[in-house]
């Protein structure tokens, strides 16, 4: 195996990793604050990619199908959180059970609408083709999300941390009733994550429609993948997103090129190792 193998598979375990990155981030926003474990990401996820589709099929760019992807799912997702979960708010069993019965919903309507064969979203000429990176032919889309995960992690980073948003936020984790108490409206914070989440889910899929293409059972793999993330990483932190995303793309991607019939093992193995050793993931914290 020469240098451009290598290359190769760090680049696309880093591309990867930046895609599972904007699924993870939004899940783990939501467990995060609201400890909702919200397993309809996936469904939004390729709701996402499917209105993204159907968007750039119509005539119009790509651009504006991200647009359309990412406030439609911050819609959809605000309807959720509002109709249902804030009516559950505490009953951990029922709040999974009625996340992954809207997620069934959701697919099946996608299945309905949009069939069951792999579609892929055309992207613009701007971002398609390859480019020479390293010795290597690499496409340029897959940079462009690359680009596309830094920018938001460091986007995240700066409003977690360096406003006053973030601080309330934060604040809303570790004693909701002292925030309350101050005067802020929780719920209403509490809402504009859960927008917040479901729309990164949307542009996701309008990006992952391409990346991945959008097919059957892919918003189940995408949840998987994000589940494996945020373990790894530790839920409702933004660093361990960050990580465990990197970590599982690079793995997933070497794993399917050096080991492609143990491939499965290799992305789940260190998943059953971390909750073995540390059931709370790498930055997450001991409840």
């Amino acid at each position: 195996m020469d240098a451009s193998f290598w290359i190769l598979q760090i680049l696309n375990g880093l591309t990867l990793g930046s895609l599972l990155f904007l699924v993870a981030s939004g899940f783990t926003l939501i467990f995060g604050l609201m400890r909702i474990a919200n397993l309809t990401h996936g469904a939004l996820y390729l709701l996402g990619g499917y209105l993204a589709l159907s968007v750039v099929r119509a005539g119009q760019s790509y651009w504006l199908a991200v647009v359309v992807a990412i406030v439609s799912i911050a819609i959809l997702g605000v309807t959720i959180e509002r109709i249902f979960l804030r009516r559950l708010r505490g009953q951990t069993l029922a709040e999974v059970l009625i996340t992954v019965g809207i997620g069934f919903i959701i697919a099946d309507f996608c299945l309905m609408i949009w069939g069951g064969d792999p579609l892929t979203i055309p992207i613009p000429p701007l971002i398609s083709g390859t480019v020479e990176l390293f010795g290597v032919s690499y496409p340029r889309f897959r940079l462009v999300t690359l680009g596309v995960g830094v920018v938001l992690a460091i986007g995240l980073w700066f409003l977690q941390y360096r406003t006053r948003v973030g601080a309330i936020v934060r604040a809303g984790v570790d004693d909701g009733e002292m925030v309350s108490a101050l005067g802020i409206n929780l719920p209403v914070v509490l809402t504009g994550v859960f927008m917040l989440g479901a729309g990164l889910a949307g542009l996701a899929g309008a990006i992952g429609g391409n990346f991945l293409s959008l097919y059957r059972g892919g918003d189940r793999e995408i949840l998987l993948f994000g589940l494996v993330v945020v373990i790894i990483g530790g839920m409702g932190s933004l660093e361990g997103a960050v990580v465990g995303s990197l970590l599982v793309g690079l793995v997933d991607a070497f794993g399917k090129a050096l080991v492609p019939d143990f491939a499965y093992f290799t992305l789940f193995g260190p998943m059953v190792i971390m909750l073995a050793i540390r059931p709370w993931g790498i930055f997450g914290r001991k409840e």
